[in-house]
């Protein structure tokens, strides 16, 4: 597909997402241009983050559930072993990070630490193997294939990193307001991190403390999302590079590449859970 396409239409190619939208002047259609799916800003869905983010969380599920099903006492299975191993882990890190006494916390950090994990492993598969075979398809069809877009990695979108980063920001309001109340969620926004003795200039410092509190309670999903979606757009960018590279030189790039990825990967999954472990347990937090 590099070779039948000019450097930067294949870059292009590869980090435009399968979109629906409204297009203005044509109505709701796919994307079948950059520039169609630029055109239509919010008013659009990608579809193939969707499908990965969302069928990778079944998948996950789905095998979770089995394992729990034939779980055995005895010797158990590889698989069995690999699940107990991964749920052994974050429980771990939870009982070390977390200071309440939430049942949510565990099974909500083990599914963001396997599904963020699922999903930025599509990052190792082949770059052009499923867009190609999508493309191919939509030759079937009547397509230019070099036309239809398809990214397998749904953590490559910040629409589903910051997702998830806004649903652990939801959590954090929630939990918040459930230990500390309306009025301690409030003073927590309005009387630190700057106080006073001292009546009028206690509320002299309110919109200060408001506005810093704010301002930090907001960077936090956003930092966490932003942060997940960087760096795998980053990697998803190197591998799209170096299959521009002459054939034989990209296995001699592209396998250290995907073995560091392995880390980068695993540490960009842990990252998301043990922040939002943190976040949840400083919201819990009732110490002031």
């Amino acid at each position: 597909m590099a070779a039948e396409q000019s450097s930067t239409d294949y870059i292009s190619h590869h980090l435009t997402n399968w979109t629906y939208g409204y297009l203005p002047g044509e109505g709701w259609k796919v994307a079948y241009t950059a520039e169609e799916a630029g055109q239509m800003g919010f008013n659009a869905i990608h579809l193939d983050s969707m499908l990965w983010s969302i069928g990778l969380g079944i998948l996950f599920c789905a095998v979770f559930w089995m394992v729990a099903k034939k779980v055995t006492s005895g010797v158990p299975s590889k698989t069995q072993a690999a699940v107990e191993l991964i749920v052994e882990f974050v429980d771990n890190n939870v009982r070390d990070s977390y200071s309440g006494t939430s049942k949510l916390i565990a099974p909500l950090a083990l599914t963001i630490f396997v599904w963020i994990f699922l999903m930025n492993a599509m990052d190792l598969l082949p770059i052009d193997f499923i867009p190609g075979l999508a493309g191919q398809i939509g030759a079937a069809m009547g397509h230019d294939p070099h036309h239809v877009f398809f990214k397998i990695v749904p953590t490559t979108d910040p629409n589903i990193t910051l997702g998830m980063a806004f649903s652990v920001f939801a959590l954090i309001i929630g939990y918040s307001i459930k230990e500390k109340g309306i009025g301690g969620f409030i003073g927590e926004l309005t009387l630190h991190p700057f106080s006073s003795n001292n009546i009028i200039l206690k509320i002299i410092l309110i919109p200060v403390n408001f506005i810093l509190e704010v301002v930090t309670l907001i960077a936090k999903p956003v930092s966490l999302g932003l942060r997940l979606f960087g760096n795998m757009y980053a990697g998803e960018l190197v591998f799209i590079l170096i299959a521009l590279m002459p054939f034989w030189i990209q296995w001699a790039l592209s396998v250290p590449w995907a073995i560091f990825h392995i880390l980068i990967i695993t540490l960009q999954a842990f990252i998301f859970m043990m922040l939002t472990i943190i976040y949840l347990s400083l919201a819990s937090s009732t110490e002031h």
